[in-house]
């Protein structure tokens, strides 16, 4: 695989590692503890597998549909960030909200949702950056 693919990958993986974990598990860590909806002893390797799925997937995913061929690279961490960004929200806080108990739908839905742009605000440039980086054009693209 293609260096850039590897470097999107980390580029989603690193900030978004640290950046749940402190978010969820530090910061936040009493507001989430008030709506009474975590286990106490949360499991990290499955938050950590989550990621790494999302974030290879993701890398996939950047050049088939956001690549240089569409636009120029801020263009296309834009559009990542809304179009994934909106999707990752719709996966995991909506449905959340809606199935699991908690003491607060709305603040459930406050934080989830400034942590979720606060991600993609973070991680979509970077990705873009990957593959700007490395010169990779959208597949499809003749000079691919």
């Amino acid at each position: 695989m293609k260096k850039s693919f590897w470097l999107a990958v980390l580029a989603y993986l690193l900030p978004t590692f640290p950046l749940g974990y402190f978010w969820h598990l530090v910061t936040f860590a009493d507001r989430y503890h008030q709506l009474a909806m975590y286990r106490d002893d949360v499991i990290i390797p499955l938050g950590l597998m989550s990621m790494v799925v999302q974030a290879l997937l993701f890398a996939w995913a950047y050049p088939r549909l956001f690549g240089s061929r569409n636009g120029s690279w801020t263009q296309g961490a834009a559009k990542f960030g809304v179009f994934f960004g909106a999707l990752a929200w719709s996966f995991a806080v909506l449905p959340v909200a809606a199935k699991y108990r908690m003491s607060s739908v709305p603040d459930f839905l406050l934080l989830e949702t400034v942590f979720t742009v606060l991600q993609f605000v973070i991680v979509s440039p970077l990705v873009a950056l990957a593959y700007r980086s490395s010169g990779s054009k959208s597949v499809g693209d003749p000079a691919a």
